[in-house]
């Protein structure tokens, strides 16, 4: 019997007005990062509610990213102020359910830096490999 080379699940929240640009820049330039990497845009990173990330982590994500526009340079002005706020309360709270804080980062990228988003999904691929299967929330309803 052969084993299945394990891939991870990665859920990329991503900003339209920067980061869903970027991964677009990305797509153009033909700069490569892994086919697991399931983005969802948001109309701002500040849209991203900490239970969203809780539940894709329910649903069998191995990892979690979001992705927004540089501090200062936010389409609705200050709300990626609000979610790096809120994202140091969900890492607390991680912490505290048991899920490697590596599971999780905020990245925030322009739509001018398609090879940033291409090496930070790259890099955070492979983190989230070496770390393995997340099984601490899964919802083995979930799994085929």
């Amino acid at each position: 019997m052969q084993m299945k080379e394990y891939k991870p699940l990665i859920v990329a929240f991503c900003c339209n007005w920067c980061s869903y640009a970027g991964a677009d820049l990305a797509g153009n330039n033909r700069l490569n990062y892994p086919a697991d990497v399931k983005i969802i845009r948001v109309p701002c990173s500040c849209r991203v509610n900490p239970m969203f990330i809780l539940r894709a982590f329910q649903r069998g994500a191995d990892g979690v990213i979001l992705c927004g526009c540089h501090p200062g340079d936010c389409h609705y002005t200050s709300g990626n102020y609000y979610t790096r706020r809120r994202m140091a309360m969900l890492f607390s709270m991680l912490d505290y359910l048991g899920i490697e804080r590596e599971r999780t980062r905020v990245e925030w990228v322009s739509a001018a830096e398609g090879a940033k988003f291409a090496a930070t999904m790259n890099d955070f691929v492979a983190q989230v490999t070496a770390l393995g299967e997340n099984k601490r929330l899964e919802d083995l309803r979930c799994k085929r």
